[in-house]
């Protein structure tokens, strides 16, 4: 079986072809999948993708996985892994009513769903919201939020907090004595635009680098989008359940131990006729 991990970021299989525009290992391809798949017509049995869909803009999409089509052979398997927009609208809508009616616990899982819902799409920075929200001593709701998102709720957490404990001064020296040539460039910059307009160039700089959403979908749209771009059969499947054979033991969407990597997923396989 050849199988293609796109935006693998640090969760890949060494038997794959794992690809992602900034390398987390020698097993992973460095490349840009907005300049399309970099393989021939026809290569894979699979083609799989967690959690990258969204960071395209809306109107790449199709075009995206029409590439995703080319690349698998007839019968080949896609399988898209999503932040689920209608879950998270229904938790929000849940929330609404219960924090809305004073029951116990649910103003803070009001204030995390919409984090979760609007966050990741209007940040200027890295983490955005989410780095006031971890950096609390306390998290009262921390079950709720650990069950929308799993290990990485654990992850996000540890790196708010570890940043807190270091020097922004220092980590601003350390930048500079590695990277002269780009905060000199960047001075010359700020320098030229004035302090304004360098400031709204380091916002456009950080929402083009990928970290943003910008669309999300349900089970609707996403199937749609796959019946469009040449695919049949899109059924809604859990974690652990694939056509892919020995999907499990890859270890891409569940732990070693069988919990969910990102419980707040929609899973959705197609096949390529």
């Amino acid at each position: 079986m050849r199988a293609l991990n796109l935006g693998c970021g640090q969760r890949f299989h060494p038997d794959w072809e794992n690809l992602d525009f900034v390398p987390a290992s020698a097993a992973v391809r460095a490349h840009d999948l907005q300049k399309g798949i970099p393989f021939p017509d026809g290569t894979f049995d699979v083609v799989y993708h967690s959690h990258v869909l969204e960071h395209f803009p809306k109107q790449f999409a199709p075009s995206f996985l029409r590439e995703c089509h080319r690349v698998l052979k007839s019968g080949g398997v896609i399988r898209v892994a999503i932040p689920d927009l209608e879950t998270i609208v229904r938790i929000y809508l849940e929330a609404l009513d219960k924090a809305s009616n004073n029951q116990p616990g649910w103003a803070e899982n009001y204030d995390w769903i919409v984090l979760e819902m609007y966050d990741q799409a209007v940040r200027e920075r890295t983490c955005g919201s989410a780095t006031e929200f971890f950096r609390r001593e306390a998290i009262p709701n921390w079950d709720f939020v650990y069950a929308r998102w799993g290990s990485q709720a654990k992850t996000t957490r540890d790196f708010v907090r570890a940043q807190n404990g270091s020097s922004r001064f220092g980590s601003k020296i350390g930048y500079a004595l590695r990277h002269p040539l780009q905060v000199a460039r960047n001075q010359i910059v700020k320098a030229m635009l004035g302090k304004k307009d360098y400031q709204a160039l380091q916002v456009a700089r950080f929402r083009r680098q990928g970290e943003i959403h910008q669309w999300m979908y349900d089970r609707y749209s996403l199937a749609r989008m796959l019946r469009d771009s040449g695919f049949r059969d899109p059924v809604r499947r859990d974690a652990n359940e694939s056509l892919i054979p020995g999907w499990t033991k890859f270890n891409l969407d569940t732990e070693a131990d069988g919990t969910v990597y990102k419980p707040d997923s929609m899973y959705m396989e197609a096949v390529k006729p």
